[in-house]
């Protein structure tokens, strides 16, 4: 089964490459960007029996730092 799990900055996590982004559009003429937030997507092929709770573990201790980070998991 493909998971892909969203890991994203938690509001109010200052973000410098959302900010970088956000000066180098304003740089190429791309007006009306008024932020930017820059996150990861991770793709895992697992067993169809990994548990929920067992994905839960793995982005928890591994996939995502929780004291700054949200994560969100979709199966498919």
């Amino acid at each position: 089964m493909k998971l892909r799990i969203h890991v994203t900055l938690k509001p109010g996590v200052l973000d410098p490459q959302g900010k970088a982004i956000e000066h180098a559009l304003s740089g190429l003429g791309f007006a009306g960007v008024e932020g930017a937030r820059v996150g990861k997507l991770i793709e895992l092929e697992v067993a169809e029996g990994v548990t929920d709770d067992q994905v839960d573990a793995m982005c928890r201790q591994l996939l995502a730092n929780t004291v700054i980070e949200n994560y969100r998991v979709e199966r498919g």
